[in-house]
């Protein structure tokens, strides 16, 4: 990168050193000194100059190009290593827009200063300098007016540089609302077209989309005058320096060739001048995305943690433990519960009650403020949540499936796993036979989330995952949820045959068929356990789960 822009201030040295064999031409032309050979050689000179100087570009561009992509490379790279790293709680507080724009846009914007702005920038001011220092060669009077003027460049960018920073920073932020916004409407596409509001109906899209056009209009607004008044002044350089040469020619202070050099290198100063103040505040935006950057860079990681992980058991155990996602609003008040190893816990209770926060921290995707969580009697506190993933298998309600094939997708939990042990799995996640029959079998591409599968197949495969995963835990939320009854039927035998491996799954389930067969059972209510213990504890209770139980049984029609 430093070799491209070293590249760049060659040329345009190369590039000001034209304007002297210009003055000789001018000058022997108004001199009748204009032979052909000296018109030979000026021709030979400058046309030399300008095949050196397109040696000179094609290399910086070539060079600044592949050094900017690979930097810009390394950067994503990074980027997304980091975002791997962040905690997840920082996804619930902050739009995916912010991040998707920082990884894409801001990289891209950051590139194109490597690319672009950095050597033009540095290439004007040398072409300035160049011709500012020929025309006070020739004339220092003139070339005085005109570094007052280009000098103008600097509190021009300082006021421009202002409007920048507050409506591109405004910019900015309303883009990465907007970015999230059209992802949550292409996401839920087919829920808002049953309900009549998609297209021109989605009102929150619209307000977003208006936003940008609003926020765009006043960074233009704002940004514009400054260039144009800029722009206005610094082209009086030309009639200015008119002025004052034509005065000293009139007192035969200068000769006419000098005259003619200082009235039209003014007018190429204001272009590279107004061009320069261009670049310059672009760079300015485009060092908005630099800040961003920095700033998710530098974002607080999950804690750097190296406690050894060597649990005795499956069994998880909750110890007063007491989360919130926002200060002010618990989520879960001193929670303490034991599922055992080799039985099956189930967590029942009111939306919102808490009970897929309850895996979430058993995955240690969140930590909790107060208490501690343990597997196998080692607390997951100080261990690193990767660590602690690997004991455990998830199988949630909304399936995520890549668009690749079904054997990528299974073996996703388990890469060195064989075929067989794959098959295998899949018998057991009873998805085997819809899998043999498709055209490809396990090599039939899945399309995006799996759109080709109804939502049982791909709960199915979600279950064969976890399977060949093998972990000694399983965390299981709302697995037999909005299912027709053959693939509820389907799913609650792949669900039979995890509860046979003798491992510690806790289920999340509103389906009390499932439920009774569960060795404990815990109703949570408003973040706390209102109740616990077996089916038929609880009924004979004639509690909280008493209510939930009679209630289904009469929507079912018992």
């Amino acid at each position: 990168m430093v070799g491209a822009i070293v590249s760049n201030v060659v040329e345009g040295i190369l590039s000001g050193s034209v304007s002297g064999m210009v003055l000789i031409a001018i000058s022997a032309l108004f001199t009748s000194n204009l032979d052909l050979d000296r018109l030979i050689k000026l021709s030979i000179g400058i046309a030399g100059i300008f095949l050196v100087r397109l040696v000179l570009y094609a290399w910086g561009y070539s060079t600044g190009h592949v050094g900017g992509a690979v930097t810009a490379k390394n950067i994503r790279l990074f980027l997304g290593d980091k975002i791997k790293r962040l905690p997840l709680s920082n996804f619930s507080k902050v739009k995916t827009g912010r991040y998707i724009n920082v990884i894409t846009g801001d990289v891209n914007n950051y590139e194109n200063i490597l690319t672009h702005k950095a050597g033009d920038i540095v290439k004007n001011i040398t072409l300035i300098g160049m011709t500012l220092a020929f025309v006070f060669y020739v004339n220092p009077y003139i070339s005085s007016i005109n570094l007052l003027l280009v000098l103008l460049v600097i509190p021009a960018t300082q006021f421009s540089f202002q409007a920048v920073q507050k409506y591109g920073g405004m910019k900015k932020e309303i883009l990465n609302e907007n970015v999230s916004d059209i992802l949550e409407y292409i996401a839920g596409i087919q829920t808002l077209r049953s309900y009549g509001m998609g297209g021109s109906k989605n009102q929150r899209v619209n307000e977003s989309l208006k936003a940008i056009s609003d926020i765009s209009y006043q960074f233009e607004a704002k940004v514009i005058p400054i260039g144009s008044l800029f722009n206005g002044i610094i082209n009086l350089s030309m009639p200015l320096s008119l002025f004052a040469g034509g005065i000293q020619w009139l007192r035969g202070d200068i000769p006419s060739t000098a005259l003619a050099i200082c009235v039209i290198l003014p007018l190429y100063i204001a272009g590279v001048t107004a061009t320069l103040f261009v670049d310059l505040t672009s760079y300015k935006n485009l060092k908005l995305s630099q800040a961003a950057m920095d700033y998710l860079a530098y974002e607080h990681e999950e804690s750097d943690l190296d406690a050894t992980f060597d649990p005795k058991g499956s069994a998880v155990k909750f110890h007063d433990v007491s989360f919130r996602y926002d200060e002010g609003e618990p989520v879960l008040e001193h929670i303490s519960f034991t599922a055992q190893s080799g039985q099956l816990t189930a967590i029942v209770g009111d939306s919102g009650a808490g009970k897929t926060t309850i895996l979430n921290l058993i995955a240690k995707f969140y930590e909790p403020q107060s208490g501690d969580i343990t597997i196998g009697g080692v607390s997951i506190g100080q261990v690193k949540s990767e660590t602690v993933l690997k004991a455990i298998s998830m199988v949630y309600q909304d399936v995520f499936l890549f668009n690749d094939t079904i054997r990528s997708n299974i073996k996703l939990a388990n890469q060195a796993a064989s075929d067989e042990d794959m098959v295998k799995a899949c018998i057991e996640a009873n998805c085997d036979q819809f899998i043999a029959d498709l055209d490809q079998g396990y090599d039939a591409i899945l399309g995006e989330n799996g759109s080709g599968l109804s939502g049982g197949e791909r709960q199915r495969i979600s279950i064969a995952r976890a399977i060949l995963k093998d972990s000694p835990v399983i965390l299981l939320d709302e697995a037999t949820a909005s299912l027709d009854i053959e693939n509820e039927i389907a799913v609650k035998q792949a669900v039979g045959n995890l509860l046979m491996q003798n491992k510690t799954i806790v289920m999340i389930a509103h389906n009390f068929s499932v439920i009774q067969n569960a060795d404990h059972i815990l109703v949570l209510s408003k973040g706390k356990i209102a109740e616990q213990g077996t089916h038929k504890d609880l009924l004979e209770k004639r509690g909280k789960y008493y209510v939930m139980w009679q209630a289904q049984r009469q929507a079912a029609g018992y």
